[in-house]
């Protein structure tokens, strides 16, 4: 085969008139279960420094309710299994982070909770209270996604429904102590609908996947707003490394009138360099498999993460599992 057709079948729709190039191969079952487990509704999947991948998965179904599956799962980098924790503590595991002392924190949406972990399992911290949704500071009705500050400061997004409950980013001391918040419902600076992703890049700022606005606000760690990017679909997760390449998911948009709808945009993971600002092209494009996504709520890949050479991690809840991608 030619590289020139080798490049035309690597080129994929994005934008009505715009094509971008997808350089990556997909690997499916790289992660080894024990036998007789299954792949439950993934949306959580993390790289830490020294390169093992994280993923809380959800018991093989799609909630934890009544099982007593570890669902905190540690990977080395060729795909075995390490270790598991936190059988019967979650219902709904939709969110992890890994810090810079290798703490894992999994975000529980569906019982409104936080835990902080040691990286075998030790229950450092907790945030929120188990199963009682609420408003007021230091409460969460829907929690999404948790980032940790490089003072320590956390930082937890929270509202997982449309006009309902909260639409917030709170901040808390590194003790778990309440700060700050901000953020309400709308489409308004400042305003979000379904804050789904947290990440920091090297600057120090926060950007915050706000989804069924069809954006990422950037913050700075005071909730001063920065700037706004809008060529990444309906954000899902969001993914940063060093060199500040933006990895960012979009599981959601359709062309269909209702939720999602979002006309001409694809979706999959785009790929862009914050160095070229917030009008930034996107670069590369991995697009989602799913056979039928018009008649599907979400598919391909909601949370992503990126290890040091580049290959590419995408948590799955309606194909279930992590979908490995190489250059």
């Amino acid at each position: 085969m030619s590289r020139m057709l080798l490049l035309l079948l690597m080129l994929t729709p994005l934008w009505p008139g715009e094509k971008i190039g997808n350089p990556y191969r997909t690997v499916e079952n790289y992660f080894k279960l024990p036998a007789g487990r299954s792949w439950g509704s993934t949306s959580a999947v993390y790289v830490a420094t020294n390169g093992h991948v994280w993923v809380a998965e959800r018991c093989g179904a799609n909630s934890c309710e009544g099982k007593m599956d570890a669902p905190v799962l540690e990977f080395d980098a060729k795909g075995n299994l390490l270790k598991s924790f936190g059988a019967g503590m979650f219902t709904f595991p939709h969110g992890i982070y890994v810090d810079a002392q290798n703490n894992v924190w999994v975000v529980d949406e569906m019982a409104h909770h936080i835990v902080k972990f040691s990286p075998n399992g030790e229950v450092l911290l907790r945030l929120g209270k188990v199963g009682v949704a609420g408003a007021e500071p230091g409460m969460f009705d829907q929690p999404n996604a948790v980032v940790v500050g490089t003072n320590g400061d956390i930082f937890v997004a929270e509202g997982h429904g449309i006009g309902t409950g909260n639409a917030r980013i709170q901040k808390f001391s590194s003790d778990g102590k309440y700060i700050k918040q901000w953020g309400s419902h709308g489409n308004a600076t400042g305003q979000f609908e379904m804050p789904h992703a947290l990440a920091f890049d090297s600057k120090g700022r926060l950007f915050v996947g706000d989804r069924d606005n069809a954006r990422i606000e950037v913050y700075d760690v005071e909730g001063k707003f920065l700037e706004r990017l809008t060529q990444f679909g309906r954000p899902s997760g969001i993914w940063i490394d060093r060199k500040d390449t933006i990895y960012v998911t979009d599981s959601e948009s359709r062309e269909r009138e209702g939720y999602g709808h979002n006309p001409g945009v694809k979706r999959g993971i785009r790929i862009a360099s914050l160095k070229d600002g917030k009008d930034a092209k996107v670069r590369a494009f991995i697009p989602d498999t799913f056979a039928d996504p018009e008649n599907a709520n979400t598919s391909g890949s909601e949370g992503v993460a990126v290890d040091a050479r580049g290959h590419v991690y995408g948590a799955e809840v309606a194909q279930k599992g992590i979908k490995r991608y190489v250059k």
